[in-house]
């Protein structure tokens, strides 16, 4: 992987491979809030070389006019046509191979998969994340949440670590084991090769997220899990949650054709763009039901690209929230 590309690599989890992991609502704690900022330990020689690298990454990808967050303009226009092409890559196809790891999908295409119930988003930090960065992120996300539910006009928002579907934890690599742990407290019967997504990433992979299905429903997502190394300088990790979040709500693929989009792997955009909203809008109409293939959906999403539904305007300007 060149030095230079964020390499946000995701691993969202097909319903099929997870459907006997069950999540329950926890009567556990949340992840530890951490000690007493006067009393946490200094990262480890490891955190900071990670530190240091990520932030690296970010000047270099920056320099090159990439993580780009004014969500496109008048150099990025896109079409009706454009939209159709992108959502079909994206949502109908996987970035991984499901129940795989990292290796990369067969280029099949997959059934339509998105959350019907609402969306509750829990955000638990790791013991060494410092309070600033916590209270930075909580109140990024939570103004994240309103954005999705607003693309999406599917309720999603924020929750308490015990009542949420959509585990986001904070981790640095000092508190691995900690994460490791919350994901097991969170999915018991996870199976080992799906655990060690979590357990063993590379230095490449940023951030990740993999998302679960009901046992009856299996294109219905029920539950996420996403990981954000809290290594990450404020707009990396800020990209991270703009992605994971998205992308675990049905947007399983990345495509090279994507403008402007942070679903290509391009680096371009680090933020979710007016275009991503419009891919959001398209999921979320009633009339696409999760389970449906591509060809089922292809006529109702022309019709819906032809309308003109609200949000879904071809080349109009994109907020950078």
């Amino acid at each position: 992987m060149p030095a230079h590309r964020l390499g946000r690599a995701l691993a969202l989890v097909s319903a099929l491979a997870l459907a006997g992991c069950e999540m329950p609502a926890t009567s556990q704690p949340p992840a530890s809030t951490g000690r007493a900022e006067t009393g946490r330990a200094p990262p480890s020689d490891r955190s900071q070389a990670l530190a240091a690298y990520y932030a690296q990454v970010q000047r270099d990808l920056r320099a090159r006019g990439l993580m780009r967050t004014d969500g496109g303009g008048p150099d990025t226009p896109w079409t009706d046509t454009d939209l159709l092409r992108n959502f079909e890559r994206i949502v109908f196809f996987d970035e991984y191979t499901p129940g795989a790891g990292f290796r990369r999908g067969n280029g099949e295409p997959v059934a339509l998969r998105k959350w019907v119930a609402p969306v509750g988003i829990g955000l638990e930090f790791g013991a060494s994340v410092p309070a600033a960065q916590r209270d930075e992120d909580r109140e990024m996300v939570s103004d994240y949440a309103r954005r999705l539910a607003s693309a999406t006009r599917h309720r999603i928002e924020m929750s308490s670590a015990q009542r949420a579907n959509f585990h986001v934890l904070v981790m640095s690599e000092d508190d691995r084991a900690e994460g490791i742990a919350r994901i097991r407290r969170l999915a018991p019967s996870i199976d080992a090769r799906t655990l060690s997504v979590f357990r063993d990433m590379p230095r490449s992979i940023h951030c990740l997220v993999v998302a679960f299905s009901d046992r009856g429903n299996p294109h219905a997502y029920d539950r996420a899990i996403a990981w954000i190394r809290a290594e990450h300088p404020p707009l990396a990790r800020r990209a991270c949650f703009h992605e994971e979040l998205a992308q675990a709500l049905g947007l399983a693929d990345d495509s090279p054709r994507a403008r402007p989009s942070i679903f290509n792997d391009d680096e371009e955009f680090a933020l979710l763009t007016r275009h991503d909203e419009a891919l959001l809008r398209l999921l979320y109409h009633p009339e696409l039901t999760p389970g449906m293939t591509l060809e089922q959906a292809r006529p109702v999403l022309r019709r819906l690209i032809a309308k003109g539904q609200p949000g879904i305007d071809a080349g109009a300007p994109a907020g950078s929230s």
